[in-house]
């Protein structure tokens, strides 16, 4: 047998997890923004750090297209420099040519009768670096040394005539031989000559000029 009850029944409590709370939907939404706007944040950053390292990386190219039309400069620089140096060497070879050419034949002539001039005195080397000469020789005294230093100076083509050294050849124990050495300026009569030197002074230690026999 079946019963119905007529009577009413209260009607059983919603059970609370069935819906979301109102405050957890919030909170979704908050972290949701939050996230947007920090992928918002971090796409800018990035583009703005995309776009810096960008001008950089053009920044290194423009520098090294400098550095290389620099050195590619610096490298004909030193072409021209290399080139100067020996144009340089060349006019002075020339122009030092010029000057030894220059009362060439004068000077032979001079030294010769200079040294016809002087008895018992031989010549042994004659070295020019332009005007400047280098004698050297041996005599058989002192005196004429002296006298091819006189005979210099009063040619009228040497100036700033002065002894270097002078003694007496050890070697040669059977004659009384004398090794000199002379430095004088040759210029041609006419020319500015410079002024001249204080008369030669006898090296120390040398014999006094011996007279003529």
């Amino acid at each position: 047998m079946i019963r119905i009850n007529l009577l009413p029944q209260p009607r059983p409590k919603a059970r609370r997890g069935a819906s979301m709370p109102a405050s957890a939907s919030m909170q979704s939404i908050v972290l949701l923004i939050g996230a947007v706007v920090g992928l918002t944040a971090l796409g800018g950053l990035y583009m703005f750090n995309g776009r810096k390292l960008e001008t950089k990386q053009l920044r290194v190219q423009q520098l090294t297209q400098r550095k290389a039309e620099l050195e590619r400069v610096k490298a004909e620089v030193e072409g021209f420099m290399r080139q100067k140096e020996m144009l340089d060497q060349r006019i002075a070879v020339i122009q030092e040519l010029q000057r030894n050419k220059v009362g060439g034949q004068e000077l032979l002539d001079a030294v010769a009768n200079t040294v016809v001039r002087t008895e018992t005195l031989w010549l042994t080397l004659m070295e020019r670096k332009g005007n400047s000469l280098t004698f050297e020789g041996t005599a058989a005294s002192l005196t004429a040394v002296a006298n091819f230093i006189t005979q210099l100076r009063r040619s009228g083509y040497f100036d700033r005539v002065e002894i270097k050294e002078s003694r007496q050849d050890d070697k040669n124990k059977e004659l009384q031989i004398f090794l000199f050495t002379l430095t004088a300026d040759f210029a041609l009569p006419g020319a500015p000559k410079q002024q001249q030197a204080p008369a030669a002074q006898q090296p120390t230690g040398a014999r006094p000029p011996a007279a003529k026999s």
